[in-house]
């Protein structure tokens, strides 16, 4: 709600968000809010972790020892069985912001996707390898700005929480 009031206030022209229940769910009280209906895509979804999905990493490395290791490595060519590697989560996560660009042109399109998602984005933008661990943040509900130009991206605005209530900020 707090991003739909935030985004109300800027011109919106399209609304698009990852399939799945949670993005789904942030992206309703927006596209009610700006009078948008949500675009689907299942391109913005999380990296899938196959056999590891919706276990802790004490449990994939008791089930899933050398998927433990590979992940913990930050090996990027590994796929976990049934998963996706890293190189093929960013791959398709370049290939969904560029077809958005090149569908929406100058338009200026709200995203609800996922916080892996956002860290490839952020490391596009800024030429940091999928290798290297993530420092910066990506807080939920936060407002972030992409410009994409041809093959140029540039993050104008990252990690922007100014319209969240101070207890929704809260992590614990």
């Amino acid at each position: 709600a707090a991003v739909a009031d935030r985004l109300a206030r800027e011109a919106v022209d399209a609304l698009v968000a990852s399939d799945l229940g949670r993005a789904q769910a942030t992206a309703a009280p927006i596209a009610a809010g700006l009078g948008l209906a949500i675009e689907p895509d299942r391109r913005l979804r999380e990296r899938c972790y196959g056999v590891a999905e919706g276990l802790t990493w004490a449990e994939i490395e008791a089930r899933h020892a050398e998927a433990y290791r590979r992940l913990v490595a930050r090996d990027q060519d590994y796929r976990v069985a049934e998963g996706e590697s890293g190189i093929e989560f960013r791959d398709r996560v370049f290939a969904a912001f560029e077809r958005l660009a090149a569908l929406h042109g100058d338009a200026r399109v709200a995203v609800v996707t996922h916080g892996g998602v956002l860290g490839i984005v952020y490391r596009r933008a800024h030429g940091i390898a999928l290798e290297m661990p993530r420092t910066f943040a990506v807080p939920n509900a936060a407002l972030s700005r992409l410009r994409i130009e041809g093959r140029k991206w540039t993050v104008e605005d990252w990690a922007d929480v100014a319209h969240l209530p101070a207890a929704a900020l809260d992590d614990e």
